[in-house]
């Protein structure tokens, strides 16, 4: 599989990329740096990265030249994007009490090559903080979670670089959820629609059944919005739809409470709904998100006690 290649450059001429030809089957780099960190002190793009492995006291790990480690490298134009998507500054990301948690969650214990990550696609895989990350294919490229990979096989004397061009953010630990689906719904105020919908559809019983395990992809009140104005309709018309209750079930999937990350492992297949039918799971490498059934998610995995809610931007319409 040809990756997308990035070409780069260390001053020090610490190691160097040899771009396959388009015959080739992968994209590989020639190195000879001593470290990890070495690599990404000498390159110039990681310097974000190499500040942050600074602060959470990362480097002598980075650095020991009997590890044997897998890194995810996000370039300073990642970072950048990541402090711009969340409001946030460089010292507000180094001073974060959970930059070492997002740091580990971008190396792998051992070395995993670009041959043997493509063989991995369609599954998870541990990182070292423990959490998983989902590694998939989007045509040619290489995908960790949503981020594109753009150059491999940076070879260290203790391990493999990959560079990215999104930071990986770890699955939040929320604790034990209290409340079902319905009940969630409900308390959080933004799915009014949604709620009256399954009332109506009586479909709610069943959402808060805790004998039954469900993922569910919710549309917000906003969506809804958005829905009626583009159909010209109010919101009595879409309850009093015979189809209502086939339109619902279309955004639930039964028998399984699927996080994001399993989700983003299952890229470019599709999910059998409560419906019958198919929609569509894909990540866009444009804006570095999850989408399902062409709605993108917005808010991942808010845990209930009979299942999975993953939040999105818009209905699910066939």
């Amino acid at each position: 599989m040809k990756l997308l290649k990035a070409t780069l450059l260390a001053t020090l001429t610490l190691f160097f990329v040899t771009a396959c030809d388009d015959d080739d089957d992968d994209t590989s780099s020639t190195l000879s740096a001593a470290t990890i960190a070495d690599a990404a002190v000498a390159d110039g793009n990681f310097t974000t990265l190499v500040a942050a492995a600074q602060q959470a006291d990362l480097v002598d790990t980075l650095s020991d030249p009997n590890a044997e480690l897998t890194v995810f490298a996000p370039t300073d134009a990642a970072f950048e994007k990541f402090l711009m998507e969340n409001n946030l500054t460089a010292d507000e990301l180094l001073g974060s009490p959970d930059l070492a948690d997002i740091l580990t969650y971008h190396v792998i214990a051992g070395e995993v090559d670009a041959a043997t990550a493509i063989g991995l696609a369609g599954t998870t895989v541990e990182k070292v903080n423990g959490d998983n990350s989902a590694l998939s294919l989007s045509g040619e490229n290489l995908l960790v979670n949503t981020a594109t990979v753009t150059a491999t096989d940076i070879l260290t004397g203790n391990g493999i670089i990959h560079v990215i061009d999104a930071v990986l953010v770890p699955p939040a630990d929320v604790g034990e959820p209290t409340s079902n689906i319905v009940e969630t719904a409900i308390n959080d105020g933004r799915f009014t629609v949604l709620v009256q919908a399954l009332i109506t559809a009586n479909l709610d019983g069943a959402l808060a059944d805790e004998n039954e395990t469900y993922t569910v992809f919710a549309p917000t009140d906003d969506a809804f919005t958005a829905l009626l104005a583009e159909l010209n309709i109010d919101a009595a018309t879409l309850l009093a739809n015979p189809d209502l209750a086939t339109i619902l079930l279309n955004h639930v999937v039964q028998d399984a409470a699927v996080d994001s990350v399993t989700a983003m492992s299952l890229n470019g297949t599709s999910a059998t709904t409560m419906a019958m039918k198919e929609i569509a799971i894909a990540i866009d490498e444009e804006t570095d998100t999850l989408t399902v059934g062409g709605s993108t998610v917005i808010i991942r995995d808010v845990y209930t006690t009979n299942g999975v809610i993953h939040v999105i931007d818009a209905v699910i319409i066939d």
